[in-house]
Formats: C-alpha cells, structure tokens, sequence
C-alpha cells in the first residue's frame, strides 16, 4: 500500500503517518529526514544534494526523486509506503508515479488533512515544552497542572520554537494551498483523494484514516 499523507504544517501528519507505521509495518519516507540521511551516510545522492546545499541552492527534483528511489529500492517490494511533504508541485507527482511504476508499485490513497485555519493557528501559537525534559504542552488545551512547574520532570523552564508564531503559521498556511491545490485535481481525477478532518482528536483522525486504508 502507498499513501500521500497531505495537509498544512501542524495538521498532525507526522502523528498519523506515525500510527500507519505501528499498526501496518509501512515506512514513512519524508524528504527531510532522507535528505539528512542520505547526506550523513555519504551516499552519492546524499554527496550531490550535500553540494548543491552548500552552494545555497535548492535540491532539485531530479536529487529528490533519486533519494525517493533508493529508499523504495531499500524497502523490498512488500513494505507499504507514505509520502509525508512529497510531491508537492505537479512535476514532482508525475516523477513519483514513475518511480513507482517502474518498481511495479501504485499509488492507492491520497490523503488529505482538512483544517481550520484559525483554530491551527491557535494549536500551534500555543505549544510550548518543557525545556529540561521536553514534555509537549499547550497554552488552552494542555497547560502544566501547576502553573510554571512541568508535571512530568518538576522542572520550571519552559520553551517555545521561533516559529510557532501567526505570521509563519499563516504564511506556511498560504504555501501549502499555494503548492498543493495543483496536484490535486489530477489525483481526484483518478479517485484517489480521500479527506479527513484534521481538527479531530488524534484517535478519532486515525479512525478515519484507518476506514480508508483497511475498510
């Protein structure tokens, strides 16, 4: 089985690809965290995007696809796989049905975390975590039990990332429906886009997904 997994940053795909991974033995293949593989081991895809970095450019999508290869070609045929953060423009979805294709693979779900705007807005504007033990909490939804002190660690640090703020948030927002809505209709038109409210408790977004991927 092969899955695009889309939505904006904060939709919750990691978790959810996360839960894939454990319940079905499928391998999240995430661009980022192959490109810092590939990049660490040496490999020569790894060596050319390593270069290309240095010179401040952006990893083309000839590197991308190369790396995307080397680790379906390193799953065996029987590992499903999901697509977190690829494709992300039209060239790079037809690049991805050829190189599964060519390894006898298909693509069998597209899907798509809904959100709303504001209300991710506001899950992500108030993360924060423990800065001792890294503890995740939230301003409204999850704050310590003791204000300023950590539950889990008794620590009394606390930290949030730089860009947990409105303006990237919303901004981020605007590049994913900037680079998404092209990809899209192509896959509709195949019937293989599915939607899932994002806005959801995690189990009950991973109940949804599972009513498509296992009906």
């Amino acid at each position: 089985m092969n899955i695009i997994l889309l939505g904006p940053p904060g939709a919750g795909k990691g978790t959810q690809a996360q839960r894939l991974v454990d319940r079905h033995g499928m391998r999240q293949l995430s661009t980022g965290d192959m490109l810092r593989g590939a990049i660490k081991a040496g490999t020569p895809v790894g060596l050319e995007a390593k270069a290309v970095m240095e010179r401040g450019e952006l990893v083309s999508d000839a590197i991308v696809s190369a790396l995307i290869g080397d680790e379906l070609d390193a799953m065996g045929p029987d590992t499903g796989a999901i697509f977190d953060g690829y494709p992300r423009t039209a060239a790079q979805a037809d690049s991805l049905d050829e190189l599964l294709a060519a390894r006898g693979r298909k693509l069998d779900h597209v899907i798509e975390l809904e959100v709303d705007e504001d209300a991710l807005v506001e899950r992500i504007v108030g993360r924060f975590t423990c800065a001792t033990c890294g503890k995740g909490y939230h301003d409204r939804f999850d704050p310590p039990k003791v204000e300023g002190t950590c539950d889990k660690c008794g620590g009394h640090e606390f930290k949030r990332r730089p860009d947990d703020n409105e303006e990237t948030v919303r901004t981020r927002m605007a590049e994913y429906r900037a680079k998404t809505a092209p990809i899209l209709p192509g896959y509709e038109a195949r019937g293989l886009v599915a939607r899932v409210d994002g806005m959801a408790d995690i189990e009950a977004v991973s109940a949804a997904i599972e009513a498509i991927v296992a009906p």
